[in-house]
């Protein structure tokens, strides 16, 4: 049974943006699997996304620093703890 302290309660409720709920299951994926390393071709198949949102979201990790891109294309962590 709860006690009842008579004073309000206040609930908050954040939402993410799509964009950084995929952020997020990206970066998911990396810590992981911490060799993966992906073209942006295997990454939009990996995650069903469309070119343009999937090289949006790499791009916006490569500069917050969590990625960072080879010269062969391949999108992979800055670094892994190894």
């Amino acid at each position: 049974m709860a006690a009842q302290s008579g004073e309000p309660c206040t609930v908050y409720v954040f939402h993410r943006s799509p964009m950084s709920a995929l952020e997020l299951r990206i970066r998911g994926e990396y810590r992981e699997m911490p060799g993966l390393r992906l073209k942006p071709e295997q990454a939009m198949r990996l995650w069903s996304l469309d070119r343009a949102t999937c090289e949006h979201a790499l791009d916006d990790l490569v500069q917050e620093g969590f990625l960072q891109r080879d010269d062969t294309g391949r999108y992979a962590r800055t670094h892994s703890g190894y």
